[in-house]
């Protein structure tokens, strides 16, 4: 029986099948780094999509109002929009860096304390590079640091 065919699947809300680990598994072997793999490939391809519809929805939109009201509607709609796409820029940068360290086997484990994400911390937010404890931790010296 292939590899795959052996882990159990429950649809998730993003679409994606849930990974089960079968027993005795090794955590970030191969099965589980391609599951992250196509995770974050069709996310970052939706984004990419999502950068193309917002060029071309700019291009369509584009008008020189004469009345400056609605010339000012229209600059703070496209100057939001563009602001969307900067913060999904960085999202695909962050995704590309994630890529990365999946392909170079280092993917799944804490920056910080070098334990084991958890697949399903890592299946909610595919980009993790910490675990929940230090992530929380960072967030609290982060608020205390007044940022």
């Amino acid at each position: 029986m292939p590899t795959q065919a052996k882990h159990q699947v429950n649809q998730s809300i993003s679409g994606f099948e849930s990974y089960k680990e079968v027993k005795g598994e090794e955590y970030m072997g191969k099965p589980m780094r391609a599951h992250f793999t196509k995770i974050l490939n069709k996310w970052k391809q939706e984004l990419m999509q999502e950068v193309d519809r917002t060029v071309d929805h700019m291009k369509d939109e584009a008008a020189n109002f004469p009345d400056p009201a609605d010339r000012a509607s229209q600059e703070e709609e496209f100057a939001l929009e563009l602001r969307a796409r900067d913060r999904e820029r960085k999202l695909i940068k962050k995704i590309d860096k994630t890529l990365q360290l999946i392909e170079d086997e280092e993917y799944g484990w804490c920056e910080s304390c070098g334990v084991e994400i958890g697949v399903k911390r890592l299946e909610a937010r595919p980009t993790a590079d910490m675990c929940v404890d230090c992530k929380t931790l960072a967030e609290i010296k982060e608020k205390q640091v007044g940022k």
